[in-house]
């Protein structure tokens, strides 16, 4: 990759996403006019999976076998995930104090959590009991009454047993065997089976994405998830080895994602891509991701750079990066540090992996609590308020043409 490579042209490594607005289109109004039975066969359809409409929601017994039959290490695994993740969504709750205005009067802008919400367990490649944890135990903290969590079924029509044990020690309320973008129409219009929800959460592929967007009208989401990436900025410090097995674990999420190192040293760019080179030849999970390798002249202008690229995961090894921490503008999730390999960040760190993609950590942020919370002004009026409020109101109500509104405030004067 040349000296000069700019964000632009490191993300155009990455092949554009498929458009499958009209696909997606055909199947939300599948999904509306069919309900459950669109569902069951839309997912006999795109998963291979028979699974009868009256057999789409999980049995509470079939979760908590799952979670029972669970080898340990898995079981404990998922554990501390949910308590590091539930310890840094708790910390994001800060309660807000009520204003007194000039006027006497009261306002408090109070924030409630949404009464219900999905969450999306990707499929495909493997199962996400991560992500489980990241979307169930934020929304839990944030004050979900009922949670809901979808996985696309296996052939044989069963959600993978490690997504559903995730969910019983998430204390998830459903679970149901769908996937794609019938379980979005499923979830945002409501069937004979399945209650409409308020927020739907979690990654997927092209199809759930474009889903979420087309009903975003109609159902909150926390976003558009576009496949992963990964921006390494090495400086001298870093280990070529450890940021070749960063890169490569990324590369583990399928070939559209970019991973990318940039450094001030071109030597070391050499020692991280000859890493790269020799252990994909051992490790068959890698993918044909792209690679970009671009120097640049000083640890600042790497991170000018990375910036730019706005990436879903940043790391910053070596001195001269790691000391350049506090100037991050643009990433998902930040990682300074040796030993903050990012695999640490999608599994047990307590930071959420549900990240901005695509450049988007520009203007988004991770998932968390307050992506289940909508926040609400509360006025209140004492005696006299409404006095001292109603001519500045009037004034302003009868220059925009609305005298009643005028006469609502004065009434109360």
């Amino acid at each position: 990759m040349a000296a000069t490579a700019g964000a632009d042209e490191l993300r155009s490594l990455v092949p554009p996403a498929r458009d499958v607005e009209a696909p997606v289109r055909e199947i939300l109004a599948e999904v509306r006019a069919g309900g459950d039975a669109a569902v069951a066969a839309l997912t006999a359809r795109f998963d291979g999976a028979q699974v009868e409409p009256d057999a789409l929601r999980v049995p509470a017994d079939e979760i908590e076998a799952a979670a029972g039959a669970l080898d340990g290490g898995v079981g404990e695994a998922i554990r501390t995930a949910i308590a590091n993740v539930g310890a840094v969504a708790e910390a994001q709750l800060v309660p807000t104090a009520p204003a007194r205005l000039a006027q006497g009067h009261d306002v408090q802008v109070v924030e409630l959590p949404v009464r219900r919400a999905a969450a999306y367990a990707p499929g495909g490649r493997a199962p996400y009991p991560s992500t489980v944890v990241m979307c169930a135990v934020t929304a839990r903290v944030a004050g979900v009454e009922e949670l809901v969590v979808c996985a696309p079924p296996e052939p044989g029509g069963n959600v993978h047993p490690v997504i559903l044990a995730a969910c019983h020690e998430c204390g998830v309320d459903e679970v149901y065997r769908m996937g794609g973008a019938q379980a979005i129409a499923a979830l945002a219009y409501g069937t004979e089976r399945i209650a409409a929800v308020d927020m739907i959460v979690g990654p997927g592929n092209a199809y759930t994405q474009e889903a979420k967007l087309q009903l975003s009208w109609l159902v909150g989401i926390d976003g558009i998830k576009g496949p992963s990436d990964l921006v390494v900025v090495a400086t001298a410090g870093a280990d070529p080895e450890l940021v070749a097995l960063d890169l490569l674990a990324q590369g583990e999420h399928g070939p559209d994602s970019l991973l990318c190192a940039i450094s001030d040293d071109t030597g070391l760019l050499d020692a991280i891509e000859a890493r790269v080179r020799a252990l994909t030849e051992e490790r068959p999970s890698v993918t044909d991701a792209p690679l970009a390798l671009v120097p640049r002249p000083d640890a600042r202008a790497c991170l000018a750079l990375a910036d730019q690229i706005a990436p879903e995961h940043l790391e910053l090894v070596g001195a001269a990066a790691e000391a350049l921490a506090g100037e991050v503008r643009s990433a998902g999730c930040l990682f300074v540090g040796r030993d903050a390999a990012t695999a640490f960040g999608d599994y047990v760190a307590g930071s959420n992996h549900v990240l901005p993609t695509g450049g988007s950590a520009r203007f988004e942020s991770a998932l968390s609590v307050a992506t289940f919370r909508r926040r609400m002004a509360r006025v209140s009026l004492p005696p006299g308020a409404a006095t001292r409020l109603a001519p500045a109101g009037a004034a302003l109500a009868r220059a925009e043409g609305f005298p009643v509104h005028a006469e609502s405030m004065e009434r109360r004067s």
